[in-house]
């Protein structure tokens, strides 16, 4: 992802009233949820084992790969979706 996904006020409409309905669309919003948090989840794991030192030396390299790392980690795929779940 190249630039962060801007906020939907029409998106979020619609993730309300899935979520209104407490059916289906709403069970498939909370796997999207719970998909969208272990990505992040697994993408801090990943910056954390790109920041130790390997059994040979310190990478230098590395270093440069974390910090841009670190910075996709606070984007999720899903914001509106995590927007409306403060107003349930």
């Amino acid at each position: 992802m190249t630039q962060a996904l801007e906020p939907s006020t029409g998106v979020q409409r619609a993730l309300l009233a899935a979520y209104g309905g407490d059916g289906e669309p709403a069970q498939v919003c909370e796997r999207m949820i719970d998909f969208d948090e272990g990505v992040m989840e697994w993408c801090y794991r990943h910056i954390q084992m790109v920041r130790r030192p390997s059994a040979t030396g310190a990478r230098p390299a590395a270093s440069a790969g974390a910090q841009y790392l670190a910075t996709t980690l606070p984007r999720p795929a899903f914001p509106d979706l995590w927007a409306v779940r403060t107003e349930l």
